[in-house]
């Protein structure tokens, strides 16, 4: 299985810089996330969570699945979050 097509709002490439995440690591949430959630605000996203061992936290991955190509909205390491 290869990676989903997705692309990244301006908000979401702003984020990936800023906070140092890898381009890979979105890709690893979106093709094998550990959980999905739906967001509890807007029906139409979801969260895509995997574990980051390199950073010892989860990477949440919020998308909106319904365009091809996904959209990723934002992403960010979630402390509070356990696996």
């Amino acid at each position: 299985m290869g990676s989903p097509e997705y692309v990244l709002t301006q908000h979401a490439r702003e984020v990936l810089e800023k906070r140092g995440i890898p381009l890979e690591w979105i890709e690893r949430a979106l093709a094998f996330p550990e959980t999905v959630e739906k967001d509890r605000v807007d029906p139409s996203l979801e969260h895509r969570l995997v574990r980051i061992p390199e950073r010892g936290k989860v990477l949440r991955v919020v998308v909106n699945p319904k365009p091809h190509p996904m959209r990723v909205v934002t992403v960010f390491l979630d402390q509070r979050v356990v696996l």
